[in-house]
């Protein structure tokens, strides 16, 4: 068993989950894909990762919105709740400008909301953060 800290990317763009593999690896983490919200919930109970990097506009225009209020508030996911969720999307505005009215918005808030293209040490401090640090020393940026 590794000890290296696990990240679930689910996300539909294969050249966007090649890019974000290629750095987070060589940042020392090991890397799961799914490339939908249906799989990257299998993939997540499956294999329990450390911190899901999540897609807003997958099968549907809110599917990571769905994954994500599954995760956090749905029975059948009560094991992943505590699981990191960093929501990556074109979309500039995180859940709660999008959906300022909707009592709703509270319950599809991901841990961290991140906007493309990404800012990668931003993301890679974010990630260090809610992990615990991961990754490995050699591969480590200075904050």
């Amino acid at each position: 068993m590794s000890d290296k800290t696990n990240i679930l990317i689910v996300d539909d763009d294969p050249d966007y989950r090649v890019s974000l593999r290629a750095f987070l690896e060589a940042e020392g983490f090991r890397v799961l894909e799914a490339a939908t919200g249906h799989d990257g919930l299998k993939a997540a109970l499956a294999e329990r990762p450390d911190l899901i990097i999540l897609d807003i506009m997958m099968e549907s225009p809110v599917e990571g919105y769905t994954v994500n209020q599954a995760i956090k508030h749905q029975a059948e996911y009560a094991a992943l709740r505590e699981i990191p969720i960093v929501m990556v999307s074109a979309i500039h505005d995180d859940p709660g400008a999008r959906f300022p009215m909707a009592p709703e918005a509270e319950l599809i808030s991901p841990d961290l909301y991140v906007t493309k293209p990404l800012d990668f040490p931003r993301l890679l401090t974010a990630i260090r953060r809610m992990t615990g640090g991961g990754g490995h020393e050699a591969g480590r940026h200075a904050s």
